[in-house]
């Protein structure tokens, strides 16, 4: 078996041995430290959330928060599962979509209660016109302020998150989760509030408020929330795209999807104006089109990132660092599946999740490989992806022989030997590390291209 011999010292070598003059890096001070950040960040979820609950509680009463939670959690597994399955090509960590839903739930639904109460309040005593403040509040104030609150999320997430946050599919899970967490909390004060009024009126059934507002905010419309702020999403997304050195797109991208989702939220919140109908009105013309684009546009950026998987990794298979078989097994969501089961049947689940890691490291190896040969992948490019492939070595024992049957099992053509994967071009790091011209796959085990020029650099082959 192959040895791991030591990486070369670079400048830019593993984080916390030199700075980018070769320097010792300055100790971080103590508010700096990861567990100092996180354990703020945690508090003050929780300290949101018992202020909400207790806010909550307070409007709808012991009763009605009971019936509005068993009823507004309903929805809730089936978008966090939508979400995740849309993340299943380069799945990001638990503990970001954990986040996002406890600061949607906790931290954004506070903001939002409190802003939007005291903007209506202010309102209605300038104008001496309650009702006019109500209207205006709900389709002016409510987009803004909510629409801020939930997009704090995503941008902090990517600020401090930003190896998990690396395209559009990422920007739609993080706004996503975080949308359901805040509908989540807004449904339960919407519906244990209409279990009040039932319960001072008599009435039950399918005639009840409660009945009525499960099936607009529940049955009809569970995406509404998440349909505005994964605009804000894709903004985001699109900037993670974008070169570390265009400051102005980065910046306008996000603000210019925070802008349409502000937007697509007035127009559903004021579609009440529009006449009896105007609710359903604004839901045939422009709800249920505007969700349908945004799921195609999402499957088809899904299926972009796997062809990418497929275009990138060859480079690696020259390398010596793949088996010829692996990249289109890596790029294929089935032959994906199909490599865990066997690997838990033949290990268990320690086998299937080394597996599973395997996959996600590989496709992390391929964006970052793509972002490097479109200038875009910033001066640690070296550093990461000797990590991520130092991650691919430790797991190969177990992967390869899974993805080898994933392959075998669906008869899919595999890369012929000594077949070349492109001319080779420099990052322009003047690190050594070329990369293969973009790869075309042609059926039935076609040849790629010429051999790579500057092959991959890898310490462990023999």
């Amino acid at each position: 078996m192959a040895t791991c011999p030591p990486y070369p010292t670079h400048p830019t070598g593993p984080a916390g041995a030199t700075g980018p003059t070769g320097g010792a890096l300055r100790h971080a001070h103590w508010w700096q430290k990861r567990w100092v950040r996180y354990g703020a960040l945690s508090t003050l979820l929780a300290l949101s959330g018992l202020v909400i609950l207790a806010l909550v509680r307070e409007q709808t009463g012991t009763e009605g928060f009971l019936v509005g939670l068993g009823l507004a959690i309903l929805p809730v597994p089936l978008l966090v599962a939508s979400f995740r399955w849309l993340d299943r090509v380069e799945p990001g960590p638990w503990r970001n979509l954990l986040f996002s839903f406890a600061w949607g739930a906790c931290a954004a639904a506070l903001i939002a209660i409190i802003a939007n109460s005291f903007a209506t309040r202010w309102i209605a005593t300038a104008t001496a016109d309650p009702s006019h403040a109500d209207t205006l509040g709900a389709t002016v104030i409510a987009p803004v302020v909510e629409e801020m609150a939930k997009a704090a999320a995503v941008l902090l997430v990517f600020l401090f998150r930003r190896r998990d946050f690396t395209g559009i599919v990422d920007g739609v899970v993080i706004a996503g989760v975080t949308a359901t967490g805040f509908a989540f909390t807004e449904n339960i004060l919407y519906l244990g509030t209409a279990f009040g009024t039932d319960q001072l009126s008599g009435d039950s059934g399918i005639s009840s408020v409660t009945a009525a507002t499960f099936f607009v905010r529940v049955i009809m419309s569970p995406f509404a929330h998440p349909l505005f702020t994964v605009l804000t999403g894709i903004g985001f997304g699109i900037a993670a795209l974008s070169g570390e050195r265009q400051h102005v797109r980065r910046a306008l991208l996000p603000l210019s999807g925070l802008l349409l989702a502000m937007g697509m939220h007035a127009l559903w919140n004021g579609s009440s104006a529009f006449g009896e109908f105007g609710f359903f009105a604004v839901y045939a013309a422009f709800m249920v089109p505007a969700f349908g684009l945004l799921t195609w546009l999402v499957i088809w950026t899904r299926q972009r990132e796997l062809r990418t998987v497929r275009e990138e990794l060859p480079a690696y298979v020259v390398a010596g660092w793949l088996a010829a078989s692996e990249p289109f097994a890596l790029g294929s969501m089935r032959a994906r599946r199909v490599a865990r089961q066997y690997a838990r049947r033949r290990g268990g689940r320690g086998a299937a999740r080394a597996v599973a890691q395997y996959e996600a490291y590989a496709t992390s190896l391929a964006f970052l490989r793509h972002r490097g040969r479109r200038g875009r992948a910033g001066a640690e490019f070296v550093v990461r992806e000797r990590e991520l492939l130092h991650e691919l070595w430790r797991r190969r024992e177990v992967a390869r022989p899974a993805l080898e049957h994933a392959v075998a099992a669906r008869a899919w053509p595999t890369y012929g030997q000594g077949q070349g994967y492109g001319p080779g071009y420099g990052y322009g790091y003047g690190y050594g590390y070329g990369y293969a011209a973009p790869v075309q796959w042609q059926p039935y085990g076609q040849v790629y291209g010429a051999a790579a020029s500057y092959p991959v650099y890898n310490p462990y082959r023999t």
